[in-house]
């Protein structure tokens, strides 16, 4: 006669395949989420696309137009954008999903330091976002017109400026993650305020770095990013002598 099972094991089976029906719920809840703000932002997807255009379409020279160079991109490339913005919208909703399936295997100190940390991602991804939308591509897309060969009609594809425009965001965003990125280093124990003070002439160094290689090819766009993140870098030296216990910072 086979032996029974051993409990510790089937317990760890249980454990791992309730673990697994939450995942897929949570899951489930973060994706009809999304697909609830897509079908009603489908309606003004075009709309959406021309408020996304307006940085551009302003500074363009008088005849100058976006343009679809293939078939489908006229009806494809403002769906593609309503579903980002319904992904940005749903946002809140997603990271909530994911704090409620992680939350109960943190202890009490994590919990008080990640729940700040997720509200300060979210919000300083959504303000990266608007930055670059509102100041850096106006005057990136200044400087593109002014420096136009002559001769030379600039129409830009809609694929191609929906495609641009969002690696500006993304990049933007995760640019903007710089003080909690900082805490996240400082709670694991990698730095401390003293080493974060000590190397800041290497981090304004990498700000520059990073602007340089992200924003386009003006001056005015890199500084636009690089003193931001200087300046983020400096809140989050604060935000460690806030949040992070020495105790924490050593465990």
């Amino acid at each position: 006669m086979a032996s029974p099972e051993p409990e510790p094991q089937l317990d760890l089976q249980q454990g791992l395949f309730s673990h697994l029906i939450e995942l897929r719920s949570r899951l489930l809840k973060a994706c009809a989420m999304v697909l609830i703000v897509l079908l009603a932002l489908i309606p003004f997807a075009n709309r959406l696309y021309s408020l996304l255009a307006q940085p551009l379409v302003a500074r363009l020279p008088q005849g100058a137009h976006l343009i679809a160079t293939e078939v489908a991109s006229p009806f494809i490339t403002p769906l593609k954008l309503a579903f980002y913005t319904s992904l940005f919208i749903s946002m809140p909703v997603i990271l909530y999903q994911l704090w409620a399936f992680v939350s109960p295997g943190l202890y009490k100190h994590e919990k008080r330091l990640a729940r700040p940390l997720l509200l300060a991602a979210l919000v300083l991804f959504y303000i990266g976002c608007a930055f670059a939308y509102f100041l850096v591509l106006p005057a990136a897309f200044r400087f593109l017109t002014a420096v136009t060969p002559a001769g030379v009609e600039m129409m830009t594809d809609i694929t191609h400026y929906l495609d641009f425009v969002m690696l500006m965001f993304f990049a933007f965003g995760l640019c903007f993650e710089v003080p909690v990125a900082v805490v996240i280093l400082a709670a694991v124990g990698v730095v401390d305020v003293a080493k974060l003070r000590s190397v800041r002439r290497y981090a304004v160094v990498g700000a520059f770095a990073i602007a340089a290689v992200i924003t386009p090819p003006d001056i005015t766009s890199m500084i636009m990013l690089a003193v931001p993140m200087c300046l983020l870098y400096e809140l989050g030296v604060l935000a460690v002598r806030w949040l992070v216990k020495p105790r924490e910072a050593t465990e």
